[in-house]
């Protein structure tokens, strides 16, 4: 990867010599690169901090003792287990314009006046597909936090309860402490693979209209395929794989990973 965006490729694949920074030049000279980054941060924040909210809840529910818990735990493996691309179409097909339940669903409760083209709106378009990549992260991160809150000892709840803690003060006090291992590691792989995340953006608007809904991933696919520049393409991916890092190391550092153990 990091060899091809130092050289000059032909449209058939051909290298055609070293091309040392030009093609990170001619990237940065992009008209398109900042609102990409942009809008790839806004992803990122959005899919990462409301999968882990909601998450923090349904390891906690399904933590509790309830008729047909095992039945609910199966359950939400489902859109882990279903294919991310089929889930994408799905959802597009949902929200279709012309023939989407999401629409009949809305108009017959009064909510929308008329049918209304979820994916023509860039911004709306984004929410949605941010739901789309909620949806699908869930199961991997609430199982995270539940195996981490199986770790937790009774004697912990216990102790709290002859202290006079409430349950509420026990969460965030006693149990959340002890969760840290499991919220890192939970947060970090979905930071890593919300950021590289393809089949959702590109089976539901293909990053359009134009470019208004690409991350830096589809973004660098249509360097390539589209525009066939694949130095250009490459010098995308270097600059992809150092924001993660980057985005990793100042989670890390946020969270003083190394007092957590």
């Amino acid at each position: 990867m990091v060899l091809t965006s130092l050289r000059e490729i032909s449209r058939t694949g051909v290298p055609r010599g070293w091309a040392g920074a030009d093609n990170f030049s001619a990237l940065l000279d992009h008209p398109e690169l900042v609102p990409v980054i942009g809008r790839t941060i806004v992803w990122v924040a959005g899919i990462v901090a409301v999968t882990v909210a909601l998450s923090l809840g349904l390891a906690q529910l399904l933590h509790a003792r309830f008729p047909g818990r095992r039945l609910v735990r199966w359950a939400l493996i489902v859109p882990w287990a279903a294919s991310l691309v089929m889930t994408a179409i799905v959802w597009r097909w949902m929200l279709s314009y012309f023939y989407g339940i999401t629409n009949r669903v809305l108009t017959d409760l009064g909510v929308i006046d008329s049918p209304r083209d979820w994916l023509g709106d860039p911004t709306i378009a984004l929410l949605w597909m941010m739901w789309v990549g909620v949806f699908v992260s869930l199961p991997f991160t609430t199982y995270v936090l539940l195996a981490g809150l199986q770790t937790v000892p009774d004697e912990v709840h216990e102790a709290a309860r002859v202290d006079g803690a409430s349950r509420w003060r026990t969460y965030w006090s006693v149990v959340f402490p002890l969760l840290k291992p499991a919220l890192l590691v939970a947060t970090v792989i979905n930071v890593i693979n919300v950021f590289n995340s393809f089949p959702i953006i590109w089976a539901m608007t293909r990053g359009g209209p134009g470019n208004a809904t690409d991350t830096t991933t589809t973004f660098m696919y249509k360097l390539a395929f589209v525009d066939q520049s694949v130095g250009q393409s490459a010098a995308m991916a270097v600059v992809n794989f150092l924001m993660v890092v980057v985005m990793v190391l100042l989670y890390l550092r946020a969270v003083r990973w190394k007092e957590i153990g």
